[in-house]
């Protein structure tokens, strides 16, 4: 017998689920610069967070006011509210993904998606047949009369 299960979640229950994700900066280091800030802090947050300097964001927001003037004021209110303070130093839970391009980890923002899966095997695949390539020229290489020679060549300089 299939049994469904209740999907319900207790408004509480998500309230309390929304602050412990903001307080942890929605797992994409996404805080209120409390040290750089000139209003609020959400311009400096921001920016760190798409890594890009303060000014830039400050007029971007500058832009948005100028072209989306109460649009953007309750944005910039909205995101007051939605973005906790930087903790202070060593309390922050830097979430970090592996970059296949770079060949190292780096920290998770809203723009930095993986790549999709046919991007990746074909990735892999390249690989892979360079690995066999690799491969078959040792192998030819250690059947050959030539490994032999430098094999006898370098028992005579030892």
């Amino acid at each position: 017998m299939n049994r469904q299960r209740n999907t319900y979640q207790d408004p509480a229950e998500a309230v309390q689920t929304w602050w412990a994700r903001r307080k942890d900066g929605y797992g994409m280091n996404m805080y209120r610069n409390m040290d750089n800030k000139k209003l609020a802090g959400v311009c400096a947050g921001l920016a760190d967070h798409f890594n890009v300097e303060p000014w830039v964001m400050r007029l971007a927001a500058f832009g948005g006011f100028l072209f989306f003037n109460t649009l953007m004021f309750f944005a910039y209110i909205g995101a007051w509210i939605a973005m906790a303070q930087r903790p202070k130093h060593g309390t922050i839970s830097t979430h970090y993904r592996y970059d296949e391009h770079l060949h190292e980890d780096r920290p998770i923002n809203m723009f930095r998606y993986r790549s999709n899966p046919t991007e990746r095997l074909s990735l892999a695949k390249e690989r892979l047949d360079a690995i066999v390539e690799r491969t078959s020229r040792m192998e030819s290489y250690v059947t050959s009369r030539r490994f032999e020679l430098d094999k006898e060549f370098s028992k005579i300089q030892d």
